[in-house]
């Protein structure tokens, strides 16, 4: 089994994403903010993360920023799912090593969970 980890800090919506997750049959661990996402990350070492940009404490980019200048986790896809959808936002998480990036109010999860299942079958 995949699991996957979602670090946002919108209860309702983290919700509504591990239950879809559940239901498509991954692993879900969750986290409500950067600083337990990062832990999260190098203790569980996740197949996959989705990742919130707006988060208390340390921010998703910084979030991405670490993970991905960590040997260990450097190799985990991170797919931001977030309501910034400024083309700037989204080219800095592009290079920062996110692997997608989704928009929460024009994405539905059915095209999210699509896409991780299309980044862990490579």
């Amino acid at each position: 089994m995949k699991n996957i980890l979602v670090i946002e800090d919108d209860d309702f919506f983290r919700e509504l994403v591990r239950k879809k997750l559940l239901s498509e049959g991954f692993g879900v661990s969750d986290a409500v903010d950067g600083e337990s996402g990062i832990k999260k990350m190098k203790e569980k070492k996740p197949d996959l993360v989705l990742l919130d940009l707006l988060l208390p404490n340390i921010d998703g980019f910084e979030v991405l920023s670490q993970a991905k200048s960590d040997s260990v986790l450097s190799s985990v896809p991170i797919i931001i799912l977030s309501n910034l959808g400024q083309q700037e936002d989204i080219e800095r998480a592009l290079k920062l090593g996110a692997s997608d990036f989704f928009i929460k109010s024009q994405s539905d999860i059915d095209q999210v969970t699509k896409k991780i299942s299309g980044l862990l079958e490579k």
